[in-house]
């Protein structure tokens, strides 16, 4: 008589392969977790930093005054976006198109961390700038949204007001409850739309 086929061993070699994998980017997470913006600390961006952390933590983010702090700070934050890969700007023209899975969760958690050294910092807010800044595509963007809220860093509400596309497609808004400008439908692929008139 044949024994029947029990899965167990080859799930537990699976879950243990999976496991495996995803060590090396559990490894370098941590390496980033301990080493993040360690480039601020020694020349050629300490000075620089010095003069410029206090007069960015008293501007809004994105606005004409942080914008302008950004171009003045000059070489040392080339030198910095150079140094490190969690800026979309390490990439040049590739921008988030070239970082990887480890690049961008350090990137998420350094905006949440950004917007708590600011008075009026608002993680929800932001991901919506930075969106509109680097080009992200929607369904990215919605990954972000996900993970910020998954942590408890934005609330998890979403707006849920309705629209239509070009072709006729009923679209509901997921972004966050009183986010700023177009409503989008992350769930096809953000196709920007005004939402249709409360009744």
């Amino acid at each position: 008589m044949t024994t029947p086929y029990d899965s167990t061993a080859d799930t537990l070699k699976h879950s243990l392969r999976v496991g495996a994998l995803m060590s090396p980017a559990i490894a370098e997470l941590v390496d980033r977790s301990t080493g993040h913006d360690l480039s601020k600390t020694e020349p050629p961006e300490l000075e620089i930093f010095n003069e410029f952390t206090p007069k960015l933590k008293t501007a809004t983010y994105g606005s004409e005054e942080y914008k302008g702090f950004l171009v003045a700070m000059g070489d040392a934050l080339k030198h910095h976006y150079a140094n490190n890969r969690h800026h979309p700007e390490h990439n040049g023209a590739m921008g988030v198109a070239g970082m990887t899975l480890v690049d961008l969760i350090e990137m998420l958690a350094d905006w949440k961390a950004a917007t708590e050294r600011h008075a009026d910092g608002d993680l929800a807010r932001s991901l919506e700038i930075q969106r509109e800044r680097f080009g992200i595509p929607g369904m990215l963007a919605q990954i972000f949204r996900n993970t910020a809220a998954h942590f408890g860093w934005i609330p998890s509400i979403y707006c849920e007001k309705t629209g239509r596309a070009a072709n006729g497609e009923t679209l509901t808004c997921n972004m966050h409850a009183g986010h700023d400008g177009l409503c989008a439908d992350g769930l096809k692929d953000c196709l920007d739309f005004e939402p249709e008139p409360a009744r």
